[in-house]
């Protein structure tokens, strides 16, 4: 393993967040918007095609060949030796989306994406990583994300749904907060079960972010997702691409219906 890479999973597990500044081009991330903005059109037009993430602010999940950049995207070498080194070798990748944050969308609750399972709470051991490429350039008035690092550690036997903390825990979080200003052509890696918010929107400006979900063998986060790929698209995958995408390869893809709605997202403010 390489200093950076030791560095690198060392401040994951330490705080539950890294950002990997300019690992992609402008022009690259340029297309990747287009792509998302096709998609999130796309989604918005059938029902349930978005799911709300509370006031103003939506989730899509997609298929792979939806982004022009997916290979691109799953081949970077600082992407795939973060999750190797902390998911192992045969890791998983179970989930593309994005989060969509427009106009007038409003602070979340503090909260994490799904209970910590049993490897984490006793074991220390991160079981799913989350990949962010944000569209856009963050400015402070768009609602940029907030993150608590070192709470991916928290048990959330307190927390409702092993999810959200009770609000006499906020101070606890506001005083760790962090918000975040990627620029195009960053990336974050984070645990899920870092506690983390997206805040409010005051610009004129939505502010997509690209969600690539991948778990260790058996974490079981693929069963809230529906990813599959076409026979053609599939033949023409690198190996090193296939050997993680455990997915249905099919003729033609149906439209996604989102499975993994946060009950405590949708009605909104913190």
């Amino acid at each position: 393993m390489t200093a950076e890479l030791q560095d690198l999973t060392r401040r994951l597990h330490e705080d539950g967040v890294i950002g990997l500044p300019g690992a992609f081009s402008r022009d690259w991330v340029r297309q990747l918007g287009e792509d998302i903005d096709t998609a999130f059109a796309e989604a918005r037009s059938r029902p349930n095609g978005a799911v709300g993430r509370g006031p103003q602010r939506y989730y899509v999940e997609i298929h792979p060949e939806q982004l022009r950049g997916f290979v691109d995207l799953v081949s970077h070498p600082l992407i795939t030796s973060v999750c190797e080194a902390v998911l192992g070798a045969d890791y998983q990748i179970v989930e593309v989306g994005f989060d969509v944050p427009l106009p007038g969308a409003v602070d979340q609750p503090w909260h994490r994406d799904f209970p910590s399972p049993e490897e984490t709470r006793t074991g220390r051991r991160l079981t799913s990583l989350a990949i962010n490429v944000t569209a856009v350039d963050t400015e402070a008035d768009m609602g940029p994300f907030e993150v608590a690092p070192g709470t991916h550690w928290d048990d959330g036997a307190e927390f409702e749904h092993g999810m959200f903390p009770p609000k006499s825990a906020y101070p606890r979080f506001a005083e760790r907060a962090q918000r975040k200003y990627p620029k195009m052509g960053d990336i974050s890696i984070r645990s899920a079960l870092t506690v983390h918010r997206g805040t409010t929107n005051h610009s004129a400006k939505s502010r997509p972010v690209l969600v690539l979900g991948v778990d260790a063998p058996g974490a079981g986060n693929d069963a809230h997702h529906d990813t599959a790929v076409t026979t053609g698209f599939w033949n023409a995958l690198p190996e090193s691409v296939r050997a993680h995408l455990h997915c249905p390869v099919v003729e033609t893809l149906e439209p996604i219906t989102q499975k993994h709605t946060i009950e405590g997202l949708v009605m909104g403010a913190a």
